[in-house]
């Protein structure tokens, strides 16, 4: 492109030194958030989807109030449309 200039790559020791700052920044300030407590990929999705137009503070209880009603793929394709979204309600995309 013209016009534009590309910062140099940092060398291997740089982002290094960045990545070590960074983890202890994060060891320091990380909230503990129930979904970083899973593996369970059903789980993720529902919080990854939850937190895309809501607040981490108000998704915490509507993810374990989701979560109880529907634990899995299964319960939640068992359940009637409406009841979903009456227990998604006030979460984003309503």
């Amino acid at each position: 492109m013209a016009g534009v200039t590309r910062a140099p790559i940092p060398d291997a020791g740089a982002r290094r030194r960045f990545q070590q700052r960074l983890l202890r920044w994060y060891a320091g300030h990380r909230r503990d958030l129930p979904w970083r407590r899973t593996d369970d990929p059903y789980h993720i999705l529902v919080s990854e989807i939850m937190l895309q137009q809501t607040q981490v503070d108000r998704v915490i209880p509507k993810y374990r109030e989701f979560l109880a009603r529907y634990p899995t793929f299964e319960s939640l394709a068992r359940a009637r449309p409406a009841e979903v979204k009456r227990t998604w309600y006030p979460l984003g995309y309503n």
